[in-house]
Formats: structure tokens, sequence, C-alpha cells
């Protein structure tokens, strides 16, 4: 409760930063885009804000922390990327309730995540170690997946939208396969066999850590998932058009 108490100025702080941005978007930023993709633009651009600085911010805390480890007690410095990040999610978790009610994927995936940076942030305060790094890995094909997805709501009605669409899509596709398909299992294998063997003494409560493991496992399903559907629509699309430069 003491964390909590002591932290609370730090939370409207960040909260009204990435509230500001995503304001602005809507009014000024995309304004003359269609009513129908601007909250998704909106969405983007304080995810923009989030994911690359979140990185560099992560990675700046765990080599700042000479004590690092799965069950380590979170520094100062963890602590506000912890924050930085869960200003940001309860943003896009509004705007998702407010305009997009119905996408329980992404609305669930918010809220686990929440729940993972809550308490190791609040509950526990260790562990910033492990929820780092997995944030790591999440948000470094944020850029690009954010340039990516504002080139997909325009490509329709922009020709350089298409192009950069058509540009992005095969490295996007690989890269995202490669972090999500191959580095995050990795480390979430590392995770689980810290935490199984008891190496930790029982620190970090079990229905944490197993709460933890559950939320990243299924969220990094659903990625693979997702990223294989991106596959299988850009061979098709791509075969379209080879089937039409051949009649």
């Amino acid at each position: 409760m003491e964390t909590l108490i002591k932290s609370l100025p730090d939370l409207p702080i960040l909260f009204s930063f990435f509230l500001t941005i995503y304001l602005a978007a809507h009014f000024l930023v995309f304004r003359n885009w269609s009513p129908k993709i601007r909250p998704e633009a909106a969405s983007c651009l304080i995810s923009i804000f989030h994911g690359t600085p979140a990185v560099f911010l992560a990675t700046h805390a765990l080599f700042t922390d000479p004590n690092r480890g799965f069950s380590s007690l979170n520094t100062k410095t963890e602590a506000s990327v912890l924050d930085y990040s869960i200003s940001y999610f309860l943003m896009d978790l509004i705007h998702y309730l407010i305009f997009s009610p119905s996408d329980i994927l992404f609305i669930g995936h918010h809220l686990a995540t929440l729940f993972v940076f809550v308490t190791c942030r609040y509950l526990v305060t260790r562990g910033a170690y492990a929820v780092l790094m997995l944030l790591i890995l999440a948000e470094v094909t944020s850029a690009c997946q954010n340039a990516w997805t504002l080139a997909n709501a325009r490509r329709i009605d922009v020709e350089f939208a298409a192009k950069v669409y058509d540009f992005l899509s095969l490295p996007f596709y690989a890269f995202y396969s490669v972090v999500r398909g191959i580095l995050g299992p990795y480390f979430v294998y590392q995770m689980g066999a810290f935490f199984i063997s008891g190496v930790d003494g029982g620190i970090i409560p079990k229905w944490i850590w197993v709460s933890w493991l559950f939320v990243v496992v299924i969220a990094i399903s659903v990625s693979i998932l997702w990223v294989t559907n991106l596959w299988v629509q850009l061979y098709r699309e791509r075969s379209a058009k080879l089937e039409k430069k051949s009649t």
C-alpha cells in the first residue's frame, strides 16, 4: 500500500501525457481523416509514443540494475518504466471500451497486460526484469507495426499509403515472426524454468508467477496466430497480382 501511495502522483501525470497525445491525434493530427479510421489512428499515435520509448527506457532500466533477475526487487527506474506502460495501457483500454467495445481480444489483452504490470509494480514489487524483458520483446516491433497499421488504414484511398503498406508488409511480418515466434517463447521458457525450479524460495507467490506465465503464453499464441493469418493474406495478395500480370 505504501508503494502505491508514493507512486500515485506519477500515474496521473503519465496518464495525462497519453491523454493529451490521444486528444491531439483526434482533433489536430488526424482531423481530416475519416471518422471511421480516426480513432484507430489516434490509438496508433499513442502507441508510437509508448512502444519505442518503452524499449529504450526498459533497456536502460535493466542495464543499470546490477542485481537484475527474475525475482529481484524492482528498482526505482524499473518502477517508473512500469508506471509509464501502465498509463499507456489504461489510455488505450479506454479507447477500445469507447470505440471498439466488441473487440474482446484487444480489451482482454490490455486487461491481462495491466494485471501483470500492476501486480509486478504494486503487489509484489519484484520481477521487473522478467516483465520489462517481455515488454521489450513486445514493443520492439511497434514502430514498424504502427507505420504498417496507418498505411493499411489509408491504402485504399491514398496511393502513397498503399506503396508504404506493400513495402513494409514483408519485412514487418518477418521481423514480427522472429520476435514473437522465436525470441519470445525462448525467454518465456527461461522464465518458466526459473520459477518452476523454486530457486527463488517462493519469494514471488506461486499464483502470481503462474498467472504471469499464463497471460504471456496466451498473448504469444494469439500473436503467432495473428501473424500467420497475415502471411496467408500476403501470399494470396501477391498470388493474385501475379495472376493479373500473366493474363
